[in-house]
């Protein structure tokens, strides 16, 4: 016999607790069962792991040279133990999120980092797609969760948490028609009148969509393809505060100051699931690990 899960972990309590009694006593055995395992793995292995000369048993130069990797066995052992253990409490193959391209800049990341430390197996998968698509990926089964604006009611089918709000902003190119520096602000009319490019799926009209304002509009499937349009002068969009910022403090793009209303649109954001399937472990943590940084933000 050499190395199995048990003696490599009398090894490591060795090395870590200096003697054999005291190694006993952290795993809650006698020390001559301490001592038999290691002398049963040094004669498997033929090398000297413990130098006995003295008081205590001092590692040798070849138990140094294994104790990397013995401590990466133990670890992924552990791992192997908690995911088996994940398992059996419902702990999901892999967590799929839809995202809307808008709230990618939403605060959605940090909980997976909690999600990687405490399912180190779990797989994630993140797609982002216009809020109608997403959720229909959702009802589908495609996705456990979305990340989306609020919907204009409730639907029985759908579970929802608030986790935040997106300050979206009217821009435009400076070389648009749209923008006239000579007049201070922008009617509503002509607003309307302009082309409008939006974040949106085919299935997205003005009833279900705020930002969808304008008689004539473009739909692209995310904000930088919008930015990208808008950059080029070919319309006006919604767009965050915090990705447009930079442009327009450099003059590549400019706010439009309406005459009659606000050019801001805060809309809250909801991770929803579907109530019609249950829910998995890592999904049901993801939803708790939202709540939670979302009452820390209102508490701060």
């Amino acid at each position: 016999m050499s190395f199995s899960s048990d003696n490599v972990a009398v090894f490591l309590a060795v090395l870590d607790h200096g003697s054999f009694s005291a190694a006993a006593r952290a795993l809650g055995k006698v020390p001559s069962a301490v001592s038999m395992a290691m002398a049963n793995l040094e004669a498997a292995l033929d090398l000297a792991l413990f130098d006995r000369a003295g008081r205590e048993p001092m590692p040798t130069d070849a138990a140094r040279a294994l104790e990397p990797r013995a401590r990466q066995i133990a670890l992924q052992l552990r791992q192997l133990d908690v995911h088996a253990l994940a398992l059996h409490a419902g702990l999901e193959k892999t967590l799929a999120i839809a995202i809307a391209p808008e709230l990618l800049a939403a605060p959605w990341s940090a909980p997976l980092q909690t999600l990687a430390l405490e399912f180190p197996a779990l797989e994630v998968d993140i797609v982002s797609a216009p809020q109608a698509n997403a959720m229909r990926m959702l009802h589908e089964g495609a996705v456990q969760l979305a990340l989306v604006f609020e919907r204009p009611g409730l639907d029985a089918r759908e579970g929802f948490q608030e986790v935040s709000s997106e300050l979206l902003v009217a821009v435009v190119s400076p070389d648009h028609p749209l923008y006239q520096p000579e007049q201070s602000c922008v009617s509503h009319e002509d607003l309307i009148a302009g082309r409008q490019i939006a974040v949106a799926s085919d299935a997205d009209s003005r009833l279900n969509n705020r930002t969808l304002v304008s008689r004539t509009t473009w739909r692209t499937d995310s904000h930088l393809a919008t930015l990208g349009l808008v950059q080029a002068g070919l319309g006006w969009a919604y767009l965050p505060r915090a990705l447009v910022q930079p442009l327009v403090a450099t003059g590549a793009l400019v706010e439009i100051v309406l005459e009659n209303m606000s050019n801001e649109i805060r809309l809250w954001a909801d991770v929803v699931w579907s109530t019609e399937r249950p829910l998995g472990l890592a999904a049901r943590r993801y939803v708790e690990l939202m709540r939670e940084a979302r009452k820390a933000s209102a508490d701060s």
